[in-house]
């Protein structure tokens, strides 16, 4: 039988958060090989096990997968969260891409210079709440059910989540206009194996802080 899945990333949240959620979601336990030092990153380069040279890196199912969207996707069809047909993917895929590039933004925050930081975080709290969040809404209240596309749990709704979940970090109240997010918020956050991911003690990582960004600074020369 083949082992968990092994991902190999900094001790923080970074591009591998998402594929932690979605493995967590499916219900599946993975490890983690923590990438510490400089040193750490050169060592899995020379041994030619990086693709393109780049993390996050999952090794599963006999395959060293790398580049973000194409281990997601893996997950998602392997597991039973990328709809029924094409159609239902398409959407997904329309839903993923605009959460990613909400995620992106809060994710680069912390890695900008002081000045800039109280601009830019209020340009991601004005996005949040006039292009993204207003999109999930009417999806939720035209389809008039529980998820996104379909009437299961995909990957849109999870990806849905950990946006939410960060945007609340920068903003508690982001939420207060879209009721039907709230509720969204509330249902998929009781799934019990996003429940457990969730709780105190999971893989799931703390928001990014100045210690972690000096640390990410050395390892990846930035």
């Amino acid at each position: 039988m083949a082992g968990k899945p092994k991902l190999h990333y900094t001790k923080g949240r970074g591009k591998m958060e998402s594929i932690r959620w979605l493995l967590a979601a499916a219900g599946v336990e993975f490890e983690e090989e923590f990438i510490e030092t400089k040193e750490d990153l050169e060592k899995l380069r020379n041994d030619g096990v990086l693709l393109f040279q780049q993390v996050p890196m999952v090794e599963m199912d006999g395959m060293r997968m790398v580049q973000t969207r194409a281990i997601l996707s893996y997950i998602a069809a392997k597991y039973n969260l990328y709809g029924k047909d094409l159609k239902e993917r398409a959407w997904i895929d329309m839903y993923v891409e605009g959460t990613t590039d909400l995620m992106g933004m809060i994710m680069y925050l912390p890695f900008q210079p002081a000045d800039t930081k109280e601009k830019n975080l209020a340009l991601i709290i004005e996005r949040a709440t006039t292009r993204y969040f207003p999109v999930y809404e009417k999806a939720l209240k035209d389809h008039g059910q529980d998820y996104l596309v379909g009437n299961k749990l995909s990957w849109a709704d999870v990806h849905l989540l950990e946006a939410i979940l960060m945007a609340e970090e920068c903003k508690p109240d982001v939420l207060s206009a879209f009721p039907l997010l709230q509720a969204f918020k509330g249902r998929i956050s009781n799934i019990p194996t996003i429940k457990k991911f969730l709780q105190p003690g999971s893989q799931r990582k703390p928001p990014t802080d100045e210690r972690f960004v000096a640390v990410v600074r050395k390892i990846f020369n930035i």
